[in-house]
C-alpha cells in the first residue's frame, strides 16, 4: 500500500514541519473519506472531461503542478524579491492540496472508470478541499489557495501563490483540453 510520503515526496519541499505534517494529513483524512485508494491516483486521469482519451494518471498531473509552481516560486523571489515576496511553504502546501477535494468528486464504477461521485455531483473539489484542510488546521492562506486555484477563485482577489498555483494547475490543464475537443 502506497503512504501519502511515498504519493508525495515533494511534501519535503515544506520546511515547517506543522505544516508538512497537516499537509500530508489532509490527504490521509481524504483518503479515509474517499471511494479511492492511493494506488488508483497513478491509474485515474487527472479530469473526468478526458475520458479514456487522456492517459496522464491524476498523481502526474498533480506532481507537475507542484514543481511549476515551485519553480515559478523560486523565480519571484529570485527576481522580485521584497516587492513579491512568495512564501514558498505555503506556495508549495497549496500546491499539493489544491486537488485534494477531487478524492471525494471522484469515484470508479463497476468496470473501474473513474466518475463522478454523487457527492462531487453537488460540491466541487475547491470547495471540499477547503473543507478537508481545514478539518486538520491548515493556516488560512493555504486554504485560501485550495479555494482560488480554479474557476471558483475568478471571483476573488488570488494572492501571489494562489496565483501562481492557479497558472500553473492551467497551463497543464488547457494544452489538454484542446487535445480533446
Amino acid at each position: 500500500m502506497t503512504t501519502i510520503r511515498e504519493l508525495w515526496p515533494e511534501l519535503e519541499w515544506i520546511s515547517d514541519i506543522d505544516l508538512r505534517d497537516k499537509t500530508a494529513g489532509t490527504w490521509e483524512l481524504a483518503l479515509e473519506k474517499s471511494a479511492l485508494t492511493a494506488d488508483d491516483l497513478q491509474q485515474i486521469p487527472f479530469t473526468l472531461l478526458a475520458g479514456e482519451y487522456l492517459k496522464v494518471s491524476f498523481m502526474e498531473h498533480k506532481r507537475a503542478v507542484v514543481h511549476i509552481a515551485r519553480e515559478c516560486g523560486i523565480k519571484f523571489n529570485e527576481f522580485f524579491k521584497d516587492e513579491l515576496p512568495v512564501d514558498m511553504d505555503v506556495l508549495i502546501a497549496g500546491a499539493i492540496l489544491a486537488d485534494v477535494g477531487k478524492l471525494l468528486e471522484y469515484e470508479t464504477d463497476e468496470n473501474g472508470t473513474c466518475i463522478q461521485s454523487r457527492y462531487g455531483e453537488y460540491l466541487r473539489h475547491p470547495f471540499s478541499g477547503v473543507s478537508l484542510a481545514e478539518q486538520c488546521g491548515v493556516p488560512p492562506e493555504v486554504c485560501h489557495i485550495i479555494a482560488a486555484h480554479a474557476a471558483e477563485g475568478d471571483l476573488v482577489k488570488r494572492s501571489v501563490e494562489a496565483t501562481i498555483v492557479h497558472h500553473a494547475d492551467f497551463m497543464t490543464f488547457l494544452p489538454f483540453k484542446e487535445r480533446i475537443r
